[in-house]
């Protein structure tokens, strides 16, 4: 990527989540109604683009504790671990964020264990990654699936809304923008050593960096991020995916550029989705998680061809 280009990215990012925010502000019963975008659409686009963010940048640093370009805690079973904490966490009369998170760092330090063979082996490991993602992912799905059965009737219909992701219930905006804001002025501090891990464990240890801490850091880093979306809007699928990927392929490999354009590319899509999940089928409204994975699923495919061939 040339250094010309980089400043065109920027410009380019910043200018698309602009229009997308001002859209999903304006677009509604109501118009510019400043009581409605005060009270209802501006916390829940806060929410979105919080949301967006975080996932975006765990699903960076699990590619990168992976080194699989496929890695995504969605895909990979974090957002189910995290989903599974939530629930368990309600029905016990817990805080919901404390059981997402210590759900989503269960799941990765879960998938790290179960995954060592592979990322020690000098062989491509991403088919051997996903499967076992794909499996930790289902029994994470079958786990919550018994915890709806006991969820009584009357928060039943909220929490499958909430498992598929829902930002209409969403207030905690804030809370996730300053997480992402943390994340992020971490990733750019550590950037250098990120890059230097991605080379592989072994040459970045041969160049200095302490990889078991860092790898530690990244897994916790990842577990919060996803915990704190989770219990925010509930598992929202394929933003970890495909936000990097996209940045990727036009060229951003740097991790401090990679982290900084992903934050924004994630809020933006999501700020998307969650508009299209509003508009769609007024007066119902969708999932934003359904939205996701309608837009999520084709790109991994697409992502998984590509690379087989």
């Amino acid at each position: 990527m040339s250094p010309s280009s980089l400043p065109l990215r920027w410009g380019l990012a910043l200018v698309g989540a602009s229009m997308v925010v001002a859209l999903a502000l304006a677009v509604g019963s109501g118009g510019w109604d400043t009581h409605l975008i005060v009270t209802l659409r501006w916390p829940r686009v806060l929410a979105a683009a919080g949301v967006g963010a975080l996932l975006a940048l765990a699903g960076l640093m699990m590619q990168v504790l992976l080194r699989n370009p496929l890695a995504d805690p969605y895909v990979l079973g974090t957002s189910g671990g995290a989903s599974v904490g939530a629930l368990a966490a309600m029905m016990l009369g817990l805080g919901v964020w404390l059981g997402a998170a210590a759900g989503a760092v269960a799941a990765g330090a879960l998938l790290l264990w179960l995954a060592r063979s592979a990322l020690a082996s000098t062989d491509d490991a991403s088919p051997r990654l996903i499967l076992v993602g794909a499996m930790l992912a289902a029994l994470f799905g079958a786990v919550a699936t018994l915890l709806l059965m006991l969820t009584p009737d009357e928060r039943l219909r909220g929490a499958i809304f909430w498992l598929v992701g829902d930002l209409s219930a969403a207030r905690d905006g804030g809370l996730c923008l300053a997480g992402a804001l943390l994340v992020l002025a971490g990733l750019l501090w550590r950037g250098r050593s990120v890059d230097r891990l991605m080379l592989g464990a072994e040459a970045a240890g041969l160049l200095g960096e302490p990889v078991r801490r860092l790898r530690l850091e990244l897994l916790a880093a990842a577990g919060l991020c996803v915990g704190l979306a989770v219990a925010t809007a509930g598992a929202v699928g394929f933003i970890g995916l495909v936000v990097p990927q996209a940045w990727r392929l036009t060229g951003v490999q740097q991790t401090r550029e990679l982290a900084g354009l992903s934050a924004i590319g994630g809020a933006t899509l999501l700020v998307a989705a969650d508009l299209v999940a509003r508009m769609a089928a007024v007066p119902m409204e969708l999932p934003v998680g359904a939205v996701m994975a309608l837009l999520g699923a084709p790109c991994f495919i697409a992502l998984l061809v590509r690379g087989a061939r």
